[in-house]
């Protein structure tokens, strides 16, 4: 498949190195210009570029950046971007942490679906509750007991099904965590979040969850 990450922090390039392993067509950009990406296009194997071009032909878009800094992309970043093209969201509300106070988050907003409103595109959520260093190496082959597992979220069924084929394909399994508004389910503070959750455990975790985001999660007043 035709993979373009925007980010090239750490979830972007695991993702990077580990999609190309596999056979993909990989390109990868970021704010910062295709000069600051070339040690990591000869470390992933993937094709730097910027987000204007690698989004243009692709099967599947990542878009892997801080929250805050979703607002900041081109506003016709996807124009002429087909529809049909899979656009996955790995990120996360780290209000206190990194991304100040979003208003709409803080008042019940489900992290993705404020990204949505941001790209004008749906999104599938995935990728955000494994640590990128688990993400690189811990991927085994299907069947193995114990394989670790991730929650893929998202409102369109064939996307989620592109999603989830990725996840198997990196030696991960996916589970279906239902819409993007139950993504809550695997934000930060909750209790699939930072886990390596076999699929089971995933689902136990995310049938127990809770909609209140802790005082950790939360901007500060």
């Amino acid at each position: 498949m035709k993979i373009s990450i925007i980010g090239a922090g750490n979830i972007g390039q695991a993702l990077a190195l580990r999609l190309v392993e596999r056979g993909h067509d990989v390109r990868i950009a970021n704010s910062r210009g295709v000069q600051t990406l070339a040690d990591i296009a000869r470390q992933t194997g993937a094709q730097a570029g910027v987000p204007k071009d690698i989004v243009r032909g692709a099967d599947v878009i990542v878009v892997t950046i801080p929250l805050k800094n979703v607002r900041d992309l081109p506003p016709d970043l996807f124009a002429g971007v087909p529809d049909t093209v899979t656009i996955i969201d790995t990120g996360n509300y780290y209000p206190q942490q990194r991304d100040g106070r979003i208003v709409e988050i803080e008042q019940g907003l489900p992290e993705s679906r404020w990204v949505e409103q941001q790209v004008k595109r749906p999104v599938v959520k995935a990728f955000n509750n494994i640590y990128a260093a688990h993400l690189r190496d811990k991927g085994v082959p299907s069947g193995k007991a114990g394989r670790i597992a991730l929650p893929v979220s998202g409102d369109n069924a064939a996307s989620k099904a592109i999603v989830i084929g990725l996840v198997n394909d990196l030696g991960f399994d996916g589970v279906d965590a239902g819409p993007l508004d139950e993504s809550w389910r695997q934000q930060p503070g909750s209790l699939v979040y930072g886990t390596d959750f076999d699929a089971a455990g995933v689902r136990n975790a995310l049938n127990a969850a809770s909609p209140l985001r802790t005082a950790e999660w939360r901007a500060k007043a």
